[in-house]
């Protein structure tokens, strides 16, 4: 069912920027190897501080230990998060000519699935290389999707339990459900849903997803697979399994602001789950809270510091701090204390902007239009910096310098677009559209590809 593919200057007007994704959400549980400072002579480790061997072993079979271990589990998160940047390594990977990543999840330990502006959907094997191709759902009236060409899938999502996966159909202005790990169709919301591009989509819990639409609105879809079966289904002549086509529960509109109202496209969405929460970023340069249960209903809406290319969003759950990256700042909002109490980042990267965003306790992890990544300590309030000694286990504190791993050249097609505006650029920098990282393996996996839309290109590379 599935298709193989096989990894493989005059001036004129500037060309337009690519907006690329949207947030990215890291998964899973750090861990570390080795252990802390030794003790001095004669003196017993408290009881709860076990030997790092024996902890992961017992967590691989699943034992919870005694309460204590809590805390050291929480020193060797800690750790792992502050330390694994300035150890990572870059492996590129080869996508072959498709062009720009703009979204991505790790299914497992090898396979990432990633969506690009060419309407792909993918899966791609960190360990060999070899990609898969996804087939997109269609919808009902299947001749609508031809005007929307040039969009592609800009969101990929995972459910918590991770049995359910939501992105963007062949229509981009669809909600495509997979099941996982499986990857079979369920379902495809196409029926009075959104009437432009999805730009977003966030889990409200394991049957429930929002979905965020250029044409400024959201939308919450319900998926119970015991009431598809009432469902009006289509068969493909192409041999697909059926798919239930279902309407959202319930359709939204972003508030039409003072200020640019014509633009309330929304961008980027964020869960907070606890609270039952989403966090919604639209163009006009405003963030909107909506308290979601079986309807939406918004609680407030605030004129964001930096309104320019408002483009990604990260919630941070331990210290319920909402990030939205933008043109050349990260703001943070902490609803609780108000509006903002922690002071906006610069990502000092020459205006390109801020494309992705990634909380994982206190670090931030922020993709940049020029094909960086930086860690910023939301705790410290400052970017995490290069280690002054060459050694790991030197005594030797930060060098003062900014701790920036810089990603490869990817591939990039010298098409006409190329040659007319960038003719005399050999080496042009990646967007870094979208991250995610596995922690329980220690890996980060970067795409994206060139940051001008006419460009055609794509980067992809794993960091361990």
């Amino acid at each position: 069912m599935a298709q193989q593919q096989t990894g493989s200057s005059r001036k004129r007007k500037a060309p337009a920027v690519e907006a690329g994704a949207g947030s990215s959400s890291s998964q899973g549980l750090a861990a570390a190897d080795g252990e802390g400072p030794l003790l001095p002579k004669k003196q017993k480790r408290p009881a709860t501080r076990r030997r790092l061997v024996h902890y992961l072993k017992g967590r691989e079979v699943g034992a919870r230990g005694p309460a204590g271990l809590q805390g050291f589990e929480g020193e060797l998160r800690g750790y792992a998060v502050q330390r694994l940047p300035e150890l990572l390594t870059e492996r590129q990977l080869d996508l072959g000519t498709l062009n720009k990543v703009f979204a991505s999840q790790w299914l497992n330990a090898r396979q990432v699935v990633c969506g690009t502006k060419c309407n792909t959907l993918f899966v791609v094997d960190v360990q060999s290389g070899h990609i898969t191709r996804i087939p997109l759902l269609r919808d009902r009236e299947a001749g609508l999707a031809q005007d929307q060409q040039g969009c592609g899938i800009h969101a990929i999502e995972l459910n918590p339990s991770k049995t359910l996966l939501a992105t963007g159909g062949e229509n981009p202005n669809s909600l495509a459900i997979y099941q996982l790990p499986t990857l079979d169709p369920l379902c495809l919301g196409d029926r009075h849903g959104h009437k432009d591009w999805i730009f977003a989509v966030a889990w409200l819990s394991d049957t429930v997803a929002v979905s965020g639409s250029r044409d400024g609105t959201v939308a919450l879809w319900q998926m119970d697979p015991d009431k598809f079966d009432d469902t009006v289904a289509w068969h493909s002549e192409v041999g697909l399994p059926v798919y239930a086509h279902i309407r959202p529960k319930d359709v939204e509109a972003i508030p039409r602001a003072i200020i640019n109202p014509s633009n309330r496209k929304v961008r980027a969405l964020a869960c907070g789950a606890k609270n039952q929460e989403l966090g919604a970023v639209s163009l006009d340069g405003y963030f909107h809270l909506w308290k979601a249960r079986s309807t939406l209903s918004r609680l407030l809406s605030i004129r964001l510091p930096y309104c320019r290319e408002n483009v990604c969003l990260t919630y941070c759950d331990d210290m319920s701090v909402y990030a939205v990256g933008s043109h050349s700042h990260v703001s943070f909002l902490d609803l609780r204390q108000g509006q903002q109490n922690i002071r906006p980042l610069c990502s000092r990267e020459g205006g390109t902007g801020v494309r992705s965003l990634s909380f994982y306790r206190h670090i931030i992890t922020v993709g940049t239009g020029q094909g960086s990544l930086l860690f910023y300590d939301i705790r410290a309030q400052k970017f995490l910096e290069e280690r002054a000694s060459a050694t790991l286990e030197s005594s030797s504190g930060p060098s003062g310098r900014k701790l920036r791993l810089a990603c490869g050249r990817g591939w990039l097609n010298h098409n006409d677009f190329w040659v007319n505006y960038f003719g005399g650029m050999e080496v042009f920098p990646n967007a870094l559209y979208t991250h995610c990282y596995n922690w329980p393996e220690m890996k980060l996996f970067v795409a994206g590809g060139p940051l001008p839309s006419g460009l055609h290109g794509n980067y992809a590379g794993l960091w361990s």
